[in-house]
């Protein structure tokens, strides 16, 4: 498969055969050897703190971590164009968080959320990414930093 052909295979997985990712809405706006950018939309079902109307906790999480697994399998991909599906679909069975750390820097308010991810290290078991997750007015809600298994 190509680069682009494995991207595009990618962006499908994340917004329609994730069943959690259908149940938030994730909307995979970017998504390129550089870095990616995922869009949330805020809804109802999606407020933590009902009086404040602020996006839950965990949602920020969840966002963060998959954007986080999502750069990490795009940088995998960089070592496996080329692959046929098979060995695609067998080393992208076994990516999955490790350990992730969230700082929730503001409340949550907005009315969508775009969250960003970049490789800090890659090696042949494991990646590092930075994430971090912004408001409509680019307002810095929370930052993260997870670690993904890759090999």
């Amino acid at each position: 498969m190509t680069m682009d052909e494995m991207l595009a295979m990618l962006k499908e997985v994340y917004e329609e055969r994730m069943p959690f990712d259908r149940l938030l809405g994730v909307q995979v706006v970017e998504l390129g050897l550089d870095g990616v950018r995922v869009r949330l939309d805020m809804r109802e079902e999606l407020v933590g703190n009902f009086v404040r109307n602020i996006l839950h906790g965990g949602v920020i999480s969840a966002l963060l971590d998959l954007t986080g697994g999502l750069m990490a399998t795009v940088e995998l991909l960089k070592h496996l164009e080329g692959a046929t599906m098979t060995e695609l679909g067998a080393r992208l069975a076994r990516i999955g968080t490790i350990d992730m750390r969230v700082d929730y820097l503001r409340p949550g308010q907005g009315k969508y959320f775009v969250a960003s991810g970049a490789v800090l290290r890659k090696g042949s078991k494991v990646a590092v990414v930075r994430t971090e997750l912004c408001n409509d007015r680019e307002v810095l809600i929370a930052a993260g930093t997870g670690t993904y298994l890759v090999g």
